[in-house]
């Protein structure tokens, strides 16, 4: 018998109480019971979250949290890359950078692997109803092509000019005058994407309730066949826009900055110290207008915010009645430095960038409230899914199922998490330590039983010769060449197709 019959007749017996449809591996007429799927993203959220503990557990989280105790939360979870596009591709096509050649937000994937099975194409070709809503792949022209999706909600509002025009939310407003008032976070210089503050904008009419009122809509219908929702919430991606009550959440008196170590770069290598410098004038600008708390406090703001749609979503699920036969998967593409390492912004290996919230609630496969410490890895989202909906397994696949740790928890995983950015740096996360290789071959290693902050760099210390040596075995060797950059292009978004300016060719999205 075949794998996928193996698994859909498990999921049968465990009582998954789905809508019956085609498995392509027997015939059309033979059908079998599979579980919907709602897929939450979320942007740039880090692991302060409450049932995560980070800041100190002063988290106002509470339907995220509510999540965590219908499934299993991993406590170690990683992002493939630190970079918004590099880490979406690899989620949606189960193939890590180095093995898409996707590094950077300038490039797209769909020219540079036309035929590449993405998680919605999967889920269509197993005859899924597949629904999308607002940033799931990266969210700039030429990503999330029609023909992946048999409906996909786009965050372009044509017929609210004001709402556009008014740059009230990035990233989909067009170019247009700042409004009034601007800069709302108080400090000059930063520009439109790096603000923050409340607007004159009514919870409603924000772009990720906007969103959220889409999938709560399609939540409700009645459905013939399984469906695969992706619900991507922006927040807490800059900038900050959010509605006021949010800010209230957190006093600025009860703010605690980020800690930090005199010199800690001083062992850092020149490519870390160099990641740690990009974009750094941000952070100098927000420290020389004495706005870094309130910084903070709209960063955790925009995550109370996100919370709160994530909480709308999971409340419309239980009213369609839907809870019990619902994969629910939550994750954030990667995390964000508040000032540690002396860095602002993303685009790092340290357990800031990498680090996010992920959750998989699975009625009757996971268990209920549970903790998972092991290193995982958000490309093992895709093998995942094919295991718990009985899809057909694909080879190519870097990541691995995580149904066994979903079943028990406390399972031994000798497989580390790995990250990856631009082309030849990589991290490797295990339960205790964080390695670190550079392109040019320097190294980090950080011990998070006596180091959480990653302040010491230990890889220079005979003492953990083996540890090192372990670790860097996991470390990325083989590195693809990089896609075209998007001026290799033209994109004509009327028809969705790109025209490769070197060969002619065209490829279609539509």
């Amino acid at each position: 018998m075949s794998v996928p019959r193996v698994i859909a007749g498990l999921l049968v017996l465990a009582g998954w109480t789905g809508q019956a449809i085609a498995d392509p591996s027997r015939p059309a007429e033979a059908p079998l019971t599979r579980p919907n799927v709602l897929f939450i993203a979320v942007d740039d959220m880090r692991d302060w979250v409450g049932h995560l503990s980070g800041h100190g557990g002063k988290f106002h989280t509470p339907n995220i949290d509510r999540l965590a105790a219908r499934g299993v939360a991993f406590t170690n979870a990683h992002s493939a890359s630190t970079v918004c596009c590099p880490s979406r591709t690899a989620i949606l096509s189960g193939l890590m950078p180095s093995a898409s050649g996707i590094y950077n937000n300038q490039q797209w994937w769909k020219p540079h692997m036309p035929d590449l099975i993405t998680i919605p194409v999967h889920f269509r070709k197993h005859g899924y109803e597949v629904v999308g809503a607002g940033k799931i792949f990266h969210h700039t022209a030429g990503n999330n092509p029609p023909c992946q999706w048999h409906a996909y909600h786009r965050l372009v509002f044509e017929d609210d000019p004001w709402f556009r025009g008014a740059k009230q939310n990035y990233p989909w407003s067009k170019s247009a005058p700042l409004p009034p008032g601007f800069p709302f976070s108080g400090v000059e210089g930063l520009g439109h994407e790096n603000d923050w503050g409340s607007l004159r904008v009514a919870e409603a009419e924000c772009d990720d309730a906007r969103t959220v009122d889409y999938c709560i809509e399609f939540l409700g219908r009645q459905h013939e066949k399984p469906f695969f929702l992706a619900c991507g919430v922006f927040r807490p991606h800059l900038p900050w826009y959010v509605p006021k009550k949010y800010f209230r959440l957190y006093p600025l008196e009860n703010i605690e900055l980020p800690a930090a170590a005199e010199n800690d770069l001083g062992d850092v290598p020149a490519e870390g110290r160099a990641l740690s410098e990009a974009r750094r004038r941000d952070f100098e600008t927000i420290k020389s207008a004495d706005r870094w708390k309130q910084a903070v406090q709209a960063y955790l703001a925009s995550i109370s915010f996100a919370d709160a749609q994530v909480g709308r979503l999971l409340s419309a699920l239980d009213r369609a009645g839907r809870a019990d036969d619902t994969i629910v998967i939550f994750w954030s593409d990667h995390g964000w430095h508040l000032g540690e390492k002396n860095h602002w912004h993303k685009s790092t290996l340290w357990e800031e960038a990498t680090r996010v919230p992920f959750i998989i609630a699975a009625p009757t496969v996971a268990r209920s409230g549970e903790r998972c410490a092991s290193p995982v890895s958000l490309v093992d989202i895709f093998p995942t899914l094919n295991d718990l909906c009985g899809l057909q397994p694909i080879a190519s696949h870097d990541g691995e199922s995580l149904v066994p740790l979903l079943r028990d928890p406390a399972a031994q995983r000798k497989r580390p998490a790995v990250t990856e950015l631009n082309r030849g740096q990589s991290a490797v996360r295990s339960r205790r330590y964080r390695y670190i290789r550079y392109a040019d071959g320097s190294e980090e290693l950080y011990d998070h039983h006596d180091d959480p902050n990653e302040w010491t760099n230990l890889a220079g210390d005979p003492k953990y010769s083996a540890v090192k040596a372990e670790h860097a075995r996991w470390a990325t060797t083989d590195w693809a060449e990089p896609a075209p950059r998007k001026d290799a292009y033209h994109f004509d978004a009327s028809t969705f197709t790109w025209t490769s300016k070197k060969t002619g060719k065209v490829i279609r999205g539509d």
